[in-house]
């Protein structure tokens, strides 16, 4: 068909009633003249393909080209991280896990990493796009000897979770309210500073504290990504307080163990008189959760408000009790 299409010079022919073009003889040809019919295929097919084609590929399909074979791979059942590596890393997801459980604690003295407003996306939270020259993540593989021509895109360095992490919410569409431009920045609230989301979270990292966000309607909508749940978890995200959650993506988060919350109907951080400058207590009640619950919220400046916790089944607060489904699934495969 393609070549019908080329020889008759437009895409809009009727095939049926007009002639792709005309032959030696100034007569018109048609697509039905040159049609190969089902007896021409099968004979052309007879002619060039035999079993032994298949045979032949079949019996070699796992060795690889010669270029596979020459690559030099270590053995072993386990991988071999290599540290210098800018593309693959051992990811810190089973750093801290342990054979039992440890309690569930509530969230003290939480700042706010991000004062989100309606319809944050995917496409706002998760790594995308070309690393930009000025990003956390630029700094990172400078900092590794890697040149701006090198950088490459988030979606290629997925592999390396010091990049993501770093990508994450590097959206220069995002809007914060803890400052006054769109762009991938917020306050450190201690001191004030403005910087980049990631340098921000790494601080609060380093200083012990714990950080929340807060959103308002349709938080996570969009395409699901793995790394828009993956990438706040890395950067130290307790817990969300949204209006409201794209499905998937709020049980996205619980499966990282970030605690999705929900305002009551009608409220929000606005409403609420919330600038995203408190710092925030969230009583978990020694981790006795529940569906569906209630959770009481204060803050450092008097106000208490509650919360529906987004946990929506039981299995879900397994998960979160677990510190996220990969710990869960860990922790299942050890007792067996």
């Amino acid at each position: 068909m393609v070549v019908a299409y080329a020889l008759a010079g437009r895409c809009d022919i009727d095939f049926e009633t007009e002639p792709i073009g005309q032959g030696s003889d100034g007569k018109d040809v048609f697509l039905r003249d040159i049609w190969p019919s089902r007896a021409e295929v099968q004979e052309v097919t007879n002619t060039t393909i035999k079993p032994e084609m298949f045979k032949e590929n079949y019996d070699t399909i796992l060795n690889g080209s010669e270029m596979w074979q020459a690559l030099e791979a270590p053995k072993g059942k386990l991988y071999t991280w290599d540290e210098d590596s800018t593309y693959i890393h051992n990811p810190p997801f089973f750093k801290s896990v342990q054979a039992s459980l440890t309690p569930v604690e509530s969230v003290s003295d939480a700042h706010v990493l991000l004062n989100l407003g309606d319809s944050i996306t995917t496409d706002h939270i998760s790594p995308a796009g070309k690393i930009a020259n000025n990003s956390p993540a630029a700094a990172y593989l400078k900092a590794r000897g890697v040149g701006p021509k090198d950088y490459n895109t988030y979606g290629a360095r997925r592999g390396n979770d010091e990049i993501m992490a770093r990508g994450t919410f590097a959206n220069v569409r995002l809007i914060n309210k803890l400052v006054d431009k769109v762009g991938p920045e917020t306050v450190h609230i201690p001191s004030g500073e403005k910087m980049a989301i990631f340098d921000a979270a790494a601080r609060y990292q380093e200083e012990g504290k714990a950080t929340i966000i807060l959103a308002g309607q349709e938080y996570g909508s969009g395409s699901s990504r793995d790394w828009a749940a993956k990438g706040p978890f890395l950067q130290g995200v307790k817990a969300v307080i949204a209006q409201s959650y794209e499905r998937i993506h709020r049980s996205n988060l619980v499966g990282m163990g970030i605690l999705p919350m929900q305002f009551k109907a009608g409220e929000g951080a606005d409403s609420l008189g919330l600038d995203g400058t408190e710092t925030f207590n969230i009583d978990l009640q020694g981790g006795a959760l529940e569906v569906g619950q209630d959770i009481t919220v204060t803050t450092n400046t008097g106000k208490t408000f509650t919360v529906t916790c987004r946990l929506d089944t039981d299995p879900e607060i397994d998960y979160l009790k677990n510190g996220g489904i990969l710990n869960y699934v860990l922790r299942r495969l050890n007792s067996e």
